[in-house]
């Protein structure tokens, strides 16, 4: 495996799989420009510029690449030679949406969500109809992992894990939200991540903001600091874990509405099973908070699938019927906020098996006490 993609037989079976998937929804083919369906679809890591560069897949028939000339050699990481697909550059002069027409055997044609109006406007003027969203498509495919995905995905769990292991370390009265962040970015690096994606540090009333990042707030004896975190693993797929640390003894209160997330947690990780719907799993962890009397403190979803991006599909959240299946890796994150005072998440990413859920991340879900 290059250690910016998977090996070539794994795009081989996507890109057959989109086709397939094409076909059973009607469409003459996909047209996908760069995002993660590109990266999902060929391992190609290229940018949308204000040129058109798109992977055209056809229901029946070859993948074809158009792409400016000039911008060839980005395609140079991916599987186009491998694979041996087709590719059609073109110049300033060229219209490329006539060299996607040219490939297609009719107008049904589905698209990326991440395609900018730039390109969709033009591409509908030549196709005379306006192109549907390809995320029902290409979606399913994305949301259950194979195997190359889930040992991916299990080597990020790992390696954040390593991370939180470290911590505590970081953690004492007086350093700034802003220092231990950064030294959370360098342990992320060190643990074997390519890059960092994201670190909230939230200490103290800033831990009751779920999306707090970090700031020049100082760490205070008798804090709550909820460290989320998150990295990149070669080839591009996601850690996110999160757990919940005490600057000193916290207050029995504290303590008491703590251990009702964590049963909250596991309530719902043991919910996970194929056929479950996302919302039952959503629902398992809002009623032990609700019965508790701190449901109204729970103010997002449970989880959120994870892989190429940091938040994609499942979405583990009320009204969504999604019957999970065996593959689909999301997060399970309850929390707690009190608004100004303090709050508690912990999060685990979970991948659905025949038998029910395996957890990628196994550090305790404690509250963990720092000395002060």
């Amino acid at each position: 495996m290059d250690a910016g993609r998977f090996d070539a037989g794994v795009y081989s079976r996507r890109l057959a799989a989109a086709a397939a998937a094409a076909t059973a929804a009607g469409l003459a083919g996909l047209v996908i420009t760069p995002g993660y369906d590109l990266r999902y679809l060929i391992g190609s890591r290229a940018q949308t510029f204000e040129r058109f560069t798109a992977l055209v897949l056809p229901a029946r028939g070859r993948p074809t690449l158009v792409v400016p000339r000039l911008e060839l050699a980005a395609f140079t990481d991916s599987v186009v030679t491998e694979l041996e697909l087709p590719v059609r550059d073109w110049v300033d002069a060229d219209d490329p949406y006539r060299l996607v027409a040219a490939v297609l055997d009719g107008p049904e044609i589905a698209v990326t969500d991440s395609m900018p109006a730039l390109h969709l406007l033009p591409l509908a003027g030549v196709l005379g109809v306006l192109p549907l969203l390809a995320t029902g498509v290409l979606g399913r495919l994305r949301m259950v992992k194979d195997a190359s995905e889930i040992d991916t995905l299990r080597r990020a769990g790992a390696a954040i894990d390593r991370v939180h292991a470290r911590v505590p370390q970081f953690l004492a009265p007086g350093r700034t939200e802003a220092e231990v962040a950064a030294d959370i970015a360098e342990t992320i690096i060190a643990e074997g991540h390519s890059e960092v994606a994201f670190i909230i540090v939230g200490s103290g009333p800033h831990s009751a903001d779920p999306h707090h990042q970090c700031s020049d707030r100082r760490l205070q004896r008798g804090d709550l600091v909820v460290v989320d975190i998150g990295g990149v693993c070669e080839p591009g797929y996601h850690s996110d874990s999160t757990r919940t640390y005490s600057i000193g003894t916290p207050d029995p209160q504290v303590v008491q509405h703590y251990s009702v997330l964590q049963r909250a947690q596991r309530a719902a990780v043991d919910m996970v099973r194929p056929g479950v719907t996302a919302h039952q799993v959503d629902a398992a962890a809002r009623d032990v908070l609700a019965q508790a009397g701190l449901g109204e403190y729970f103010i997002h979803r449970t989880g959120h699938g994870i892989g190429l991006s940091v938040h994609e599909d499942p979405y583990i959240v009320a009204g969504n019927d999604l019957p999970l299946a065996a593959g689909m890796v999301f997060s399970v994150e309850p929390g707690i906020y009190l608004p100004g005072q303090w709050g508690a998440r912990i999060e685990d990413i979970v991948v659905v098996t025949d038998e029910g859920a395996i957890s990628l991340n196994h550090r305790p879900h404690e509250l963990v006490v720092v000395p002060a």
